[in-house]
């Protein structure tokens, strides 16, 4: 199992490929060594990698693909768009207890009632922190919403109630952008393609650390069972949404975001392809800087469901 030590010393890669170009990433001397024509680019000892995104085409060889699994490396393919289409997980699948676990409980709407409350504290410690609202207001609706929360009966109503508070966040949070809404995948604007984008990263690294702990992340508790749907990857990483949204903010304050470097094709807003690198390194940066914090809530979690007398995790943006 990973440790925090070790942790520490990890690193993910990110590998973007260039059309026109013989895109190699093979194993030389234990090391993930990206060529391109030939021509070695960039190297990583396979010790120090956690996990390997590769964007676009690139030749991969098996010897590269059992190495990194055996040094508990994952590696995700995504598309030019950064759609994760498939990926090759290191996990602990032999960990039969924590999956019996995982299927047996079954008060699931008291831990959809914790992420829920985790992720709205965390979009109001955001909006506080930008001063958008007072101490005052962030007190006072944090009360209301987590009573709200607390009376729910039914998952229907704490959907409600989340989509709800999430739209006034979202016109809150970015109005300065000219926010219009939010609406995942249809990229109706540049903002919403980089929240796509920071959205998929961090998804995956959650989903990578679950995998290394031993989860069936297929089994949620918020999101249900659906096929072919990381259920419980998608419920652990509601709380942590809030570094992507934060590192926009600032992005778009530092003068980080050009329009420029978007087009606008059949109605949606699309990245450029030879720019898509310089928005991953910025939310592939700020996952980095959380990684020691995202990976103790992970194990928080582990131990919740492995030991009777641990509370559920709270991750708590700095």
């Amino acid at each position: 199992m990973l440790s925090l030590p070790d942790l520490k010393e990890k690193q993910v890669l990110f590998v973007k490929t260039e059309q026109g170009v013989d895109n190699n990433l093979k194993i030389i001397n234990d090391n993930i060594v990206l060529l391109k024509d030939g021509k070695v680019q960039n190297r990583l000892s396979c010790s120090k990698a956690l996990a390997v995104f590769i964007v676009g085409e690139c030749t991969i060889t098996s010897t590269l693909i059992r190495k990194s699994l055996d040094y508990g490396v994952s590696i995700f393919l995504l598309r030019d768009s950064l759609e994760n289409y498939t990926s090759m997980d290191s996990k602990a699948a032999g960990n039969y207890l924590l999956r019996m676990k995982q299927y047996k409980f079954t008060d699931e709407l008291s831990l959809a009632k914790y992420i829920v409350k985790n992720k709205i504290r965390n979009d109001l410690r955001l909006l506080k922190n930008a001063e958008k609202i007072s101490s005052e207001e962030y007190k006072t609706s944090k009360k209301e919403i987590f009573q709200k929360i607390d009376d729910v009966r039914e998952e229907k109503e704490l959907l409600g109630i989340e989509g709800s508070f999430a739209k006034k966040f979202f016109g809150i949070y970015f109005a300065e952008l000219g926010w219009y809404k939010r609406m995942p995948r249809t990229k109706i604007d540049p903002y919403n393609v980089l929240l796509d984008m920071g959205y998929t990263f961090i998804f995956n690294y959650a989903d990578c650390l679950l995998n290394l702990f031993g989860f069936d992340t297929y089994k949620g508790f918020y999101h249900k069972l659906y096929f072919q749907r990381k259920s419980l990857s998608c419920d652990m990483v509601e709380p942590l949404r809030c570094l992507i949204e934060r590192r926009l903010l600032s992005a778009y304050h530092l003068g980080q975001i050009d329009k420029k470097d978007f087009q606008h094709i059949n109605c949606r807003y699309v990245l450029k392809y030879d720019k898509s690198s310089k928005y991953a390194k910025i939310f592939l940066d700020e996952i980095m800087s959380n990684k020691e914090d995202i990976y103790l809530y992970i194990k928080q979690y582990y131990r919740y469901m492995m030991f009777e007398d641990v509370d559920f995790p709270d991750f708590k943006i700095r």
